[in-house]
């Protein structure tokens, strides 16, 4: 077992506990968290479903799912059901690995983000910029003090000098040399990341130097690709992870050697993310219309034969792309907070709008639907895929923007059953807990999400859960309904009293983090 999967096997492999099965309720959902003696049984059994396996699309009916602590213990047609085990009679159910969401940066209080993670069957999230507040709230997740999905933990941004970033509204290590890469990288480490994320202006010296040393520390690399490095060399440098789609797009054209000249010709002041992206749109214009299959075929299959993920957000750049037709679901408005509506309204009006000419607006209108084609270039390819939201950007709800990511792939591409293997098996995979997470499978943890309709047939019908296991804890349909109106009232609290982590969220901070 190697170290970092031995790290996270550490910290997120906890005891776990039907605290709540079937109509065996507690007056609230924070009862969740009490533990296994509180409630008297050791054992559930999930009776009569149809099982999915998310890697071959086989559906396996009349199954009995039998959990034991915070683990699967055994899974089968006619499988008796224990004297001592709780069952829960699903039948005409489908059960699929507990959900990942692999690019968030949760928003609110630890009422807000984690409970609404859970509900929607994300029993996983990869947070893509650290801060106190997150790391508090993992570490006491996996204690079993709050409720809410394994959550792996980034390292605070390190981007170049300048920096994309005001340092005034984000805690950012800036470097321009390899000693403070490595020095980043260090203190990365002692104050708990679980990986390194790396940002877009960083200098190939810098980057390099933060690649070695996080070897050196047995952390990985994850985040954007840096603008003066090209992706075969992020790729073969040993970067984890490639978010967004900018960089990947730009690396497979015809007319590169151009793309890259301009692109190293961007200039910036600290804080100028949204000079960054004008200044970025007319290079992927050119980009987009010259697609090489022949460089397709070549980038590709070095990201696939190196296990380079690529996290394509569709959710962040549909908004990005057509400000002009996002708008917030009226039905999830219920579970913001009015500052972060606030927020991201004023994104969307004040920073991705304005001073737009008709021209550039109707080629951001064309480079979304490119957008689409690529990713189902990328399936096509067999380049490994992580779903991700970026949530935090305008209009995307922790939770359920999942949802619509997995009804974007398909859109792009992707089957339904390519697209749960982006949000189950290959994160599980990424993170080294192939053997422990993202099947329904005996020996694995067990996260699990229990749908009333087959997401194969239809990858909406993730929306349409019953129930949630999280490490062996059930969640019934009527504890999700009390979480999501204890969500609800949280939002409703003062402004102060329900704060947001540093790091950003709400749509005030610039897009693509």
């Amino acid at each position: 077992m190697n170290s970092s999967r031995r790290q996270f096997l550490a910290r997120t492999t906890v005891a776990g506990a039907a605290v709540v099965a079937g109509g065996s309720l507690t007056s609230s959902a924070s009862a969740l968290v009490r533990p296994l003696a509180a409630v008297g049984t050791t054992r559930i059994a999930l009776t009569d479903v149809t099982v999915i396996d998310v890697a071959t699309g086989h559906r396996a009916r009349h199954q009995t799912v039998l959990i034991s602590g915070d683990r699967i213990i055994a899974v089968g047609r006619n499988l008796p059901v224990p004297h001592d085990a709780t069952a829960i009679d699903l039948t005409g159910k489908y059960v699929i690995p507990g959900l990942a969401d692999m690019h968030v940066h949760s928003v609110g209080d630890d009422r807000i983000s984690p409970p609404l993670y859970l509900a929607n069957g994300l029993t996983t999230v990869r947070e893509m910029s650290g801060n106190d507040t997150v790391y508090g709230w993992r570490d006491r997740i996996d204690a079993g003090t709050l409720l809410g999905p394994r959550m792996i933990v980034g390292s605070k941004i390190i981007d170049g000098d300048p920096t994309l970033w005001d340092t005034s509204v984000i805690d950012v290590h800036v470097v321009k040399d390899e000693a403070a890469a490595r020095s980043a990288v260090r203190e990365a480490k002692g104050y708990g990341a679980d990986f390194i994320k790396v940002y877009s202006r960083l200098n190939p010296t810098a980057y390099r130097a933060i690649l070695d040393e996080a070897r050196r520390q047995g952390l990985t690399v994850h985040g954007h690709g840096p603008d003066q490095v090209t992706i075969e060399q992020a790729s073969a440098a040993g970067q984890r992870s490639i978010e967004h789609i900018h960089a990947v797009a730009l690396s497979v054209s015809s007319r590169e050697h151009e793309v890259r000249r301009m692109l190293q010709a961007i200039s910036v002041q600290p804080g100028g993310y949204n000079s960054w992206f004008r200044q970025l749109h007319p290079i992927e214009w050119i980009a987009a219309n010259s697609f090489s299959q022949s460089r397709a075929a070549e980038v590709f299959g070095t990201l696939r034969r190196n296990r380079t993920r690529v996290t394509p957000t569709l959710t962040m750049h549909s908004v990005l792309d057509m400000p002009d037709y996002a708008a917030l679901d009226p039905a999830l408005k219920k579970y913001l907070s009015a500052d972060a509506l606030w927020g991201f309204d004023y994104a969307v009006e004040q920073l991705y709008k304005p001073n737009r000419t008709a021209e550039e607006i109707a080629r951001q209108r064309d480079m979304w639907a490119y957008r689409q084609r690529f990713v189902g270039e990328l399936f096509a390819h067999g380049v490994p895929v992580l779903a991700g939201t970026d949530t935090g950007t305008p209009y995307s709800v922790p939770g359920f923007s999942l949802h619509q990511e997995l009804e974007l792939l398909v859109g792009a591409g992707a089957t339904p059953r390519q697209a749960l293997y982006a949000a189950t098996v290959e994160p599980a995979r990424f993170l080294g807990l192939g053997d422990d997470l993202g099947s329904v499978t005996p020996r694995t943890i067990a996260d699990l999400v229990v749908l009333d309709a087959d997401p194969l047939t239809d990858i909406r019908n993730t929306r349409r859960i019953h129930s949630v296991v999280t490490r062996g804890r059930v969640i019934s349909p009527q504890a999700r309904s009390r979480m999501l109106a204890d969500v609800e009232a949280a939002v409703k609290d003062p402004p102060g009293t329900a704060a947001i982590p540093a790091g950003g969220c709400c749509g005030t901070r610039p897009p693509g983090q």
